[in-house]
């Protein structure tokens, strides 16, 4: 697991420094309050004497990894900070086995893949993680053709009705070079339908070269049907927990980015698409929108894709402030997919075969 991008490949820290850095995120993300060495020796119980902790405080500042915000204050972690710690450090897993099994019965309760499913995802990850949870539901990732009809309408126009297989249905009135009777239209479809079920739109290119122009033609206006609904495609969101974690943000700058990625589905769908990984319950993290995205510099997204590869994924994740506690984020997220994922599976092998001619 690794952050969206990192700046931090060339730095290397003593273990000293990484534990000191670990305390200080620790402490900042508990409080959001400038840490200084007296509190890492007093409260984090660090065996050194303050002056030890200062000098290597003033080591990790110079590598930007934490910043002194005034005069005489202590520190905070500065962006790179963040990113060092959460590809370097984070360490063992942050949910206790009781809490999985927790989690785990809370899921298995609910019916597969629905709006309860989902929902009862979103508020799993929004009260473990006492941040914003975002689910996005299993969709298919590439559209698949299932069933074309043909209508005649009147001389050289046609309604062509296209049935795909996530269940969406889409019309277009087509004009063809020359009339043709519903009879010829039919069988076109027929042919069609004979040879195209389960394909994607550049798979159904493919065939096309073995029929006649009329269904050539016929195919190449489904394909860009197909290719228009895969780029148009805008997933439901449930989320939960977003009321609960605006009184994080010490400035209302914050707060306003938080609601806008939760609530605006064009804005998310958007991000998503770039930040998932297309590996099946990989976590990736984005933090302070890692320069990409000016309007994301005080939060950091934790994402996972969850499904099955190459025939339905969703996405599932938590957003709140810089400071979160990643430690537990990670665990939570990386633990609801694998679950989530296992689930689907499951169901998916379970599921008896169609019988021929049915």
């Amino acid at each position: 697991m690794l952050p969206h991008s990192d700046d931090t490949q060339s730095v290397n820290l003593t273990r000293r420094q990484e534990d000191i850095l670990t305390r200080i995120i620790r402490a900042y993300s508990q409080s959001p309050e400038p840490v200084s060495s007296k509190l890492l020796v007093e409260q984090e119980g660090l065996s050194v004497s303050s002056a030890t902790i200062r000098n290597e405080m003033s080591q990790l500042e110079e590598l930007g990894l934490i910043a002194q915000p005034h005069t005489s204050a202590g520190r905070i972690p500065t962006e790179a900070g963040y990113r060092y710690f959460v590809k370097h450090l984070l360490g063992e897993k942050g949910l206790t086995s009781a809490e999985e099994s927790r989690i785990a019965e809370k899921l298995q309760t609910q019916p597969l893949a629905t709006e309860q499913w989902m929902s009862q995802a979103a508020t799993i990850l929004a009260r473990t993680v006492q941040s914003a949870a975002v689910v996005t539901p299993p969709v298919a990732e590439t559209s698949r053709f299932k069933h074309l009809e043909l209508i005649s309408i009147q001389g050289r126009l046609v309604l062509m009705v296209l049935v795909l297989h996530q269940g969406s249905v889409h019309q277009q009135m087509l004009t063809l070079a020359d009339p043709t009777p519903q009879a010829g239209l039919s069988e076109a479809a027929a042919r069609i339908n004979a040879i195209a079920l389960d394909l994607s739109s550049n798979d159904l290119r493919g065939r096309s070269v073995q029929l006649r122009l009329l269904e050539r033609e016929i195919i190449e206006l489904a394909a860009d049907v197909m290719d228009r609904a895969d780029s148009s495609h805008v997933r439901l969101v449930y989320r939960e927990g977003l009321s609960d974690v605006i009184g994080a943000f010490p400035r209302s700058e914050g707060a306003q980015q938080i609601v806008r990625v939760v609530e605006e589905r064009a804005l998310l769908n958007t991000i998503l698409a770039e930040l998932l990984s297309p590996l099946i319950n990989e976590v990736q993290v984005l933090i302070a929108g890692n320069g990409r995205w000016d309007e994301l510099n005080q939060l950091s997204l934790v994402f996972s894709r969850y499904g099955i590869s190459g025939q339905a994924t969703g996405a599932v994740g938590v957003v709140g402030p810089t400071n979160m506690n990643y430690h537990r984020a990670v665990s939570a997220v990386s633990f609801v997919s694998g679950l989530m994922s296992s689930m689907l599976s499951s169901a998916f092998e379970d599921t008896p075969e169609t019988p021929p001619g049915e």
